[in-house]
């Protein structure tokens, strides 16, 4: 019985390994690591119920399953990184979700909480992947660099997410699925002692958080 189940779960991980186009690294997408899961997860509860049939069959709806939540959420980030490249905003995983970070210079000046016209195309493509996948819910994250205090930095970028959220119920995305969060200089992303990691800290994150 534990050589059928792990050779199922083998089975759903080879199945969905591919190469990298640009690094030629073999990966596995998050895709296959659902589906593995799932099957593990399916197998398990299908041998309980009836032993060997039963986790081939249970290995088969967890897989399944697995793989529609990870496949949801891996055709929002190549859309999105078909969207935003070029722009300057980075597209990464992060878990099953997905994580945009946009730094200032596409989205706000220094002390200021009024948005770039430069943001504009950005938040439209964002706004156009979130309104087709709306099983997502979006958390937007405001963050400084550590000049000033947290009575100006957290207020501060508070209002920035709340301006990146305001402007993406313009476009149509429901405010009830998202949350506007100020993280201040708390949450930094390189060191504040040069201009230059000032630059990166000074930023808006948006988390496309997959609710399945």
């Amino acid at each position: 019985m534990k050589k059928v189940i792990l050779s199922l779960i083998a089975v759903c991980f080879f199945s969905a390994c591919a190469t990298d186009p640009y690094t030629g690294e073999s990966k596995v997408a998050k895709t296959a690591w659902g589906t593995g899961i799932g099957a593990a997860v399916g197998a398990g509860v299908g041998a309980l119920i009836g032993g060997e049939k039963g986790a081939l069959i249970g290995a088969g709806i967890g897989g399944a399953a697995g793989a529609a939540t990870g496949g949801y959420m891996d055709i929002q980030a190549s859309k999105l990184g078909e969207k935003l490249r070029g722009t300057g905003v980075q597209v990464l995983r992060d878990g099953d979700n997905i994580r945009l970070i946009m730094p200032n210079r596409i989205t706000f000046n220094t002390n200021d909480d009024t948005m770039k016209t430069t943001a504009n195309q950005v938040l439209d493509s964002v706004a156009v992947v979130a309104n087709e996948y709306d099983k997502t819910r979006l958390q937007i994250i405001g963050h400084t660099d550590s000049s000033g205090n947290d009575k100006i930095n957290i207020p501060l970028s508070q209002r920035r997410a709340t301006s990146v959220a305001q402007y993406l119920a313009l476009r149509g995305v429901n405010p009830a699925r998202m949350q506007a969060l100020g993280a201040g200089a708390t949450q930094p992303i390189a060191s504040n002692a040069t201009e230059e990691g000032k630059a990166q800290n000074r930023r808006v994150e948006i988390f496309l958080i997959n609710q399945n």
